[in-house]
C-alpha cells in the first residue's frame, strides 16, 4: 500500500475541536480519521477505516483461530423475535424502532442474540452439530440520551458479537475460557492495557458476566481493585459484605422530637448535643438514610421503593439501576402525593412501600432514622424486630478504602476505565424463548445452553488512542497503525521525486507506506502533520538526499538517524521486527 497525501481525503486541524470532551475525540478530528456526521455517529475517513479495518481484523483473526465462525445479519430486524424474549419492551428508549410501509415494526439492532438462536435452530438438528461458535462483525445501533466523546458513546457503532451452542453446562464454561484467552490475546496486540472484571448482566441476561476495561482517566466506567487480592469488579457488581451480628442488649425503640434535621448532618449534631439514646459519639453511619425512588418497568405501572442505606452514603443510581435492571429508578419528588412518606424523616418502621436495603442493613443492626412524623427521630430501630427487609440491595456507593469482598485483609481502591468488551455466560433465556432443541446422544432432546461475547470494535479504536498519544498527536502502535512508515519530503521536486520512489520501493518490500508529498506545503507543517497522524516511525527526505542519505525517526524513543537511503527497506524492517 502506497498512500500519497497529495491525494488522500484528509484534513488535519490546527485548532482544538469545539465539541472534542476527551482525547481520543479531539486528536482523531484533528488528525483527520473521523468526521462528525450526526450526533453519536461520525464518518470513517479513510485514515481512520484503515486502522478500524486492522482492529476488527485483529479481532477476527483471534476468533478465527479458536474455530469461530463467521456470519453476517441484517441490522433492520423484524420486532417478533424480541417480543418472544420481551426484549422489545425491556429496552425501552433505547432502540431504534421504525415502521414499513405496511405497517409492521422493525428495529435497528442493538444486539443479536435473537438471531443468532434462531439460525441455530433453524439449521441444527443433532448433537453431531455441537458445539457450536458463531460471531459476526457488524454496525450496531443505541438511541443513546446524550451521545458524547466521540466514539466512546455513539448511537451507531461497529461491534463484534459471538455465540457459543454447547450442549452441557461443562462445555460453556469451556467455550467462555476460550473466548476469554481470545480476547485476551486480542487485546495485547492492540496495544490495549486492561483489566478483567466481574460486571452485572442487564438486559443480556445470564451469569458469570465478566468485562474488559481499559484503564482510562476519561473511562465512563468505574471499578474497584484490591491492595491486597486480585479482586476487581465493576462497581455495579460490587457485593457488601455484610456485619456480623451484634452481641449486645439493644434497648427498645425510641421516638424524639428532633426539629430542624431534615438532613443526616443536622440530625447527627442534634443527637450528640441531646444525648439521645444516650449516646454523644453519634456519626453519620449510625444513621438509616431511606431514599424513595420511582421505579419505571417496561410495559408495566410505575411503583414506589424505599432503599434504605448508611446516612454516609449516598445511594448510587447506576448501581441501583444495574441492581433492578431491566427496571430503571427515578428519585421519587412528589411527597405531596403521598403524606405518609414524611419528606427528611421517613423510618423503615411501618411504611406501606416496598422496602430493600443495603446488605450493611442486616438483622440485629440498630439505626438512628426516621420516626415517620414531621421533626422526629427513633432511636433503636433494629432490623428484624422493629422493620423487616423485602430484600437486600446493592444501590450504596462504592468508596475507596471499603473491604475487600474477596480477602480479609484487602481494601478497595477507585479506578477508572473505557469498556471494550463484556461477556456472559447466558444459559438457556434465548433457547427457552425459542424453544430450541436438538436430538441428544440417548435419543432425548436436548436444549443448548449459550455464551455471548462482545468487543467493541470501533469503541476500541478510540481506547487506543486514548492510551497511545502524547502531546504533539496520537502515537499508534504497529499493528493498528495505518501505515508502517511515513516518508516526509522536505520540500524540493527532487525530495518529493525521491520520497515517492522510496515509497514505492518500500510498497515493494511489503511495508504500508504514507508518503506526504504535498508540493507548496512548508516542512514545518509537514512535520506537524506526521506527529499528529501517529505513524511511529519515519523517513525525513531533505537536506542530504544529494549525498544519497535520509534521515530516519523512531517517535517512540525519539532516536534520529541518518541513514543510506539503499539501507531504509532494512532499517524500517528490522525496526518493526
Amino acid at each position: 500500500m502506497l498512500l500519497r497525501m497529495s491525494t488522500l481525503l484528509l484534513r488535519t486541524l490546527r485548532e482544538e475541536p469545539a465539541e472534542a470532551e476527551v482525547p481520543s475525540h479531539r486528536l482523531l478530528l484533528r488528525a483527520g480519521y473521523i468526521r462528525r456526521a450526526a450526533p453519536g455517529g461520525y464518518t470513517w475517513l479513510p485514515l481512520g477505516k484503515l486502522v478500524l479495518d486492522r482492529v476488527a481484523a485483529i479481532v477476527r483473526d483471534e476468533m478465527e483461530a479458536i474455530g469461530a465462525q463467521e456470519v453476517s445479519f441484517p441490522a433492520l430486524l423484524p420486532r417478533e423475535p424480541y417480543e418472544a424474549t420481551n426484549r422489545w419492551t425491556e429496552y425501552g428508549d433505547d432502540i431504534f424502532t421504525l415502521k414499513d410501509r405496511r405497517g409492521a415494526d422493525y428495529l435497528l439492532a442493538p444486539t443479536h442474540e435473537e438471531m443468532f438462536t434462531l439460525l441455530v435452530q433453524d439449521m441444527t438438528s443433532s448433537y453431531r452439530d455441537f458445539p457450536l461458535l458463531l460471531f459476526q462483525i457488524q454496525t450496531k445501533y443505541r438511541d443513546e440520551a446524550r451521545p458524547r466523546a466521540g466514539l466512546l458513546r455513539g448511537r451507531e457503532f461497529l461491534m463484534k458479537d459471538a455465540y457459543s451452542f454447547s450442549l452441557t453446562d461443562q462445555e460453556l464454561t469451556s467455550a467462555y475460557g476460550e473466548v476469554r484467552a481470545a480476547y485476551q490475546r486480542a487485546f495485547a496486540r492492540l496495544g490495549l492495557e486492561h483489566t478483567i472484571v466481574s460486571a452485572v448482566s442487564g438486559a443480556m441476561g445470564g451469569s458469570a458476566s465478566e468485562e474488559f476495561l481499559a484503564e482510562s482517566e476519561v473511562g465512563e466506567d468505574t471499578y474497584v481493585g484490591c491492595t491486597s487480592c486480585s479482586y476487581a469488579a465493576n462497581t455495579e457488581a460490587v457485593i457488601t459484605p455484610a456485619p456480623a451480628p451484634s452481641a449486645r442488649e439493644l434497648d427498645h425503640l425510641s421516638v424524639h422530637d428532633t426539629p430542624g434535621t431534615p438532613t443526616i448532618a443536622s440530625l447527627v449534631d442534634l443527637a450528640n448535643a441531646r444525648a439521645l439514646g444516650g449516646r454523644t459519639d453519634w456519626t453519620a453511619a449510625d444513621t438509616l438514610k431511606n431514599v424513595v425512588v420511582t421505579v419505571h418497568r417496561p410495559g408495566a405501572e410505575d411503583e414506589l421503593l424505599v432503599i434504605g442505606v448508611p446516612g454516609d452514603r449516598e445511594v448510587d443510581l447506576k448501581r441501583l439501576d444495574a441492581a433492578l435492571a431491566p427496571a430503571t429508578a427515578t428519585l421519587f419528588d412528589d411527597f405531596d402525593s403521598r403524606p405518609d412518606l414524611v419528606k427528611g424523616y421517613i423510618g423503615p418502621q411501618g411504611i406501606k412501600v416496598r422496602y430493600r436495603a443495603d446488605p450493611r442493613v442486616a438483622p440485629g443492626t440498630a439505626w438512628l432514622t426516621g420516626a415517620n412524623e414531621p421533626g422526629r427521630h427513633a432511636v433503636n430501630v433494629v432490623a428484624g424486630r422493629d422493620f423487616t427487609v423485602d430484600d437486600t440491595i446493592e444501590a450504596a456507593e462504592v468508596r475507596a478504602g471499603d473491604p475487600c469482598p474477596a480477602c480479609a485483609d484487602g481494601a478497595l481502591t477507585i479506578r477508572r476505565g473505557i469498556e471494550i468488551a463484556h461477556i456472559f455466560q447466558l444459559g438457556r433465556r434465548y433457547t427457552e424463548a425459542f424453544k430450541v432443541d436438538v436430538l441428544g446422544a440417548d435419543g432425548k432432546p436436548v436444549r443448548p445452553t449459550m455464551g455471548s461475547y462482545g468487543i467493541g470494535v470501533s469503541r476500541a479504536v478510540a481506547a487506543i488512542a486514548e492510551q497511545h498519544h502524547d502531546e504533539r498527536g496520537l502515537l499508534w502502535p504497529d499493528e493498528v497503525a495505518p501505515a508502517d512508515v511515513h516518508i516526509v519530503a522536505a520540500g524540493k521536486d527532487g525530495q518529493i521525486q525521491a520520497a515517492l520512489s522510496l515509497g514505492a520501493a518500500l510498497r515493494d518490500a511489503g511495508l504500508r507506506v504514507l508518503v506526504d508529498d504535498r508540493p507548496n506545503v512548508s516542512p514545518g507543517v509537514k512535520f506537524t502533520d506526521a506527529e499528529l497522524i501517529g505513524v511511529a516511525r519515519s523517513v525525513v527526505v531533505g537536506r542530504r538526499l544529494a549525498e544519497g542519505f535520509a534521515e530516519f525517526r523512531d517517535r517512540r524513543t525519539g532516536a534520529r538517524e541518518e541513514v543510506p537511503i539503499t539501507d531504509i527497506p532494512r532499517v524500517i524492517t528490522s525496526a518493526l521486527g
